[in-house]
């Protein structure tokens, strides 16, 4: 926690709200931003307010269980610090720099303030490069940049813990430099198994884990990012090292801060959120940045309530990202997984003099025919597919390949998926998007195409034949996964070919998998 330099600053509590603590110092006043301890060090707060000459209000970054009037409160003389230098890697650690991995304290670390300005101007690099991650969908349609802001946005339960967590496995092997997570206000359960999973991974000597979860007041969950922050300049500033920063959740840092404006007794603003929520979060990610020494790159996952875009906290983070890959829930409902919603993500790096001529126009065209499909669905719904054009049922068909071949089996998901992870490279995924585009998949069950990695195990999965029954675009590919399921599908589309024109209700594919079993 770092030594208390000024001992002999001593104040006493005169009033204890919950977190908000007020205290009494007759000597001398304390800064903003002053660590304060209370009853033995059991009780840290930070000073956040002075009322007068002589009290000040702080927020308590622990439980202030047992905290009284009249309790002795000694100033540290500086701020909340963190500890810095290469003996922190492969350890986890909280708020305050204390090892929560059950070892032993490290030792030789330096402590720095965790209040850091960030780079000038003149210090920071404007190249640009794309970072990675053998994510097929990523790769091709939302590039990442080195040095970059990249946000993962989704309501509860679309994936967005497990997609930062196979941008991990895949990037953190490959990744010369030092790579951080910043849990804030997660599950603890989830920290506890990435520590495992990196552990058996052996990418833990390069890595760095600072937690401030769900348990923990708001105080400390709201200066954790802050902490880990420090951390990571620490490795871009001295080591000149590149940094990969992973942050989950950044809304419950934004959360975090609107519970202290609460407490500390500012007027809300919009929907609840602390009038000064902009300043706070620009506060912490000018901080990522690029500068001549080394880079730090951030994949932040954001939690957006009740699934709304437009909500405050989402609208500020998407000012400071470079790349925002958008999580959709009605993919994840059929089954196309990673859930990434192909036409809202967007990406700054997507453009023919960064990421080159070939690939900027391939994702054009990725785009319009997905595009192209969305428009589609309401005639198709409504009429069936034989009243489209049949340049329409082409762009149709494409648009269903190219949506299964961008799934993905993920290796954070095998024990519970049992499909092996596939890591892909970009070359490869361009490739697949280009053949589909050209119909040179026409022939394949869009079956084949789910769940892959590069395109030419689609021919390995399944023989060219006719068609698949195209069922309403509502119905899971899951279901046409199953072998047994594609084959009496095949048999079904060989025995009666017009069936695959009309559009039927949602619950056709039962009906005729269980007429299949009747007739056999």
């Amino acid at each position: 926690m770092g030594d208390i330099t000024n001992p002999s600053n001593i104040g006493s509590v005169v009033a204890v709200r919950g977190s908000v603590v007020d205290i009494r110092f007759d000597a001398h006043l304390p800064p903003i931003y002053s660590l304060l301890y209370a009853d033995e060090k059991k009780i840290a707060i930070e000073v956040l307010a002075q009322l007068d000459a002589h009290v000040v209000r702080g927020i308590a970054l622990t439980p202030t269980q047992g905290l009284a009037r009249g309790i002795v409160v000694e100033d540290t003389g500086g701020p909340l610090k963190a500890p810095v230098g290469k003996e922190i890697l492969s350890r986890m650690f909280d708020v305050f720099g204390n090892a929560i991995d059950r070892q032993s304290a490290p030792a030789n670390v330096q402590w720095r303030s965790v209040h850091q300005s960030p780079p000038a101007l003149a210090r920071r690099s404007t190249k640009s490069e794309v970072f990675e991650t053998g994510i097929k969908v990523i790769d091709v349609l939302v590039p990442l940049e080195r040095g970059g802001k990249a946000g993962l946005f989704g309501g509860a339960g679309v994936g967005k813990t497990v997609l930062l967590t196979e941008m991990i496995h895949n990037m953190i092997g490959h990744q010369e430099g030092v790579s951080i997570f910043c849990g804030i206000g997660e599950r603890c359960r989830e920290g506890e198994e990435l520590y495992r999973d990196m552990k058996a991974a052996g990418v833990l000597p390069n890595m760095v884990m600072v937690f401030g979860q769900m348990n923990e007041p708001p105080g400390s969950r709201f200066r954790v990012g802050h902490a880990a922050l420090t951390m990571a300049e620490y490795f871009r500033d001295d080591e000149h090292r590149d940094v990969l920063l992973l942050i989950d959740n950044i809304f419950r840092f934004i959360q975090a801060g609107m519970e202290v404006s609460g407490l500390m007794g500012q007027m809300p603003s919009r929907l609840g959120y602390q009038p000064t929520m902009g300043t706070e979060l620009s506060r912490l990610e000018e901080r990522i940045a690029n500068t001549d020494a080394g880079a730090i790159t951030s994949i932040q996952a954001v939690y957006v309530p009740a699934d709304d875009l437009t909500d405050p906290a989402a609208v500020h983070t998407f000012s400071h990202l470079s790349a925002s890959i958008v999580l959709s829930r009605k993919r994840a409902s059929e089954g196309l997984f990673p859930a990434v919603d192909l036409l809202q993500s967007s990406s700054k790096m997507a453009t023919p003099g960064i990421v080159g001529e070939r690939h900027y126009l391939l994702a054009q065209e990725i785009r319009k025919t997905l595009a192209q499909y969305e428009d589609l669905k309401d005639v198709i719904a409504m009429l069936g597919l034989e009243q489209l054009a049949s340049e329409d049922r082409k762009v149709v068909a494409r648009a269903r390949r190219l949506e299964r071949f961008l799934t993905q089996p993920f290796f954070a998901t095998e024990q519970f998926s049992g499909i092996k992870g596939k890591l892909v490279s970009l070359k490869d995924s361009l490739d697949g998007c280009e053949r589909i585009l050209h119909d040179e998949f026409k022939d394949y069950s869009e079956s084949a195409l789910y769940m892959i990695g590069a395109i030419d195990e689609a021919k390995k999965k399944a023989p060219p034949g006719k068609p698949e029954v195209k069922t309403e675009p509502g119905v899971k590919p899951a279901a046409k996964a199953d072998p047994e399921h594609e084959s009496e599908s095949k048999h079904k589309a060989n025995a009666e070919p017009k069936s695959e024109i009309k559009a039927e209700p949602k619950s056709k594919p039962e009906v005729e998998h269980a007429a299949d079993i009747h007739k056999s």
